[in-house]
């Protein structure tokens, strides 16, 4: 998670000197004034790698490191189990199909709805029940 941790803090502080020369580079060279708008999105583009990238710092130091963070690590290290993973389903189209449905009904009426919420919750209930069994359903 170190790893992690310093990129995302990196890609934090790299946005902070953008947002610095970009507020400076407006306000005063190119006297516009305050230019809010771009200043507040460098922000937030900050704060989407400071956040996660401190989450990630913090539980850095509550882990034991893992093998990719060890430096003495070998290729057996990180071997493991390795689980289970799904067959293919159709669920996945369904959902899909269903929310096109519901963001079609903004355009065209609200009688998309029904069918598109029909289809979202059949798909919720099929790849739960699939699943549960193990197999397709």
């Amino acid at each position: 998670m170190r790893i992690e941790a310093l990129f995302l803090i990196g890609v934090a502080v790299f946005f902070s000197v953008v947002d610095a020369i970009y507020w400076f580079w407006g306000y005063h060279y190119l006297s516009l004034g305050p230019e809010q708008s771009g200043t507040v999105m460098l922000i937030g583009t900050v704060l989407l790698g400071l956040l996660p990238g401190g989450y990630y710092f913090w539980w850095s130091r509550r882990m034991k490191p893992r093998p990719e963070d060890r430096t003495d690590a070998s290729i057996e290290d990180g071997a493991g189990v390795i689980g289970s993973f799904p067959d293919s389903s159709v669920w996945p189209f369904v959902l899909g199909m269903g929310l096109f449905l519901v963001v079609l009904a903004v355009v065209f009426g609200l009688w998309l709805l029904f069918p598109g919420f029909a289809l979202v919750i059949a798909a919720a209930v099929g790849v739960t029940v699939e699943s549960r069994r193990g197999g397709a359903v």
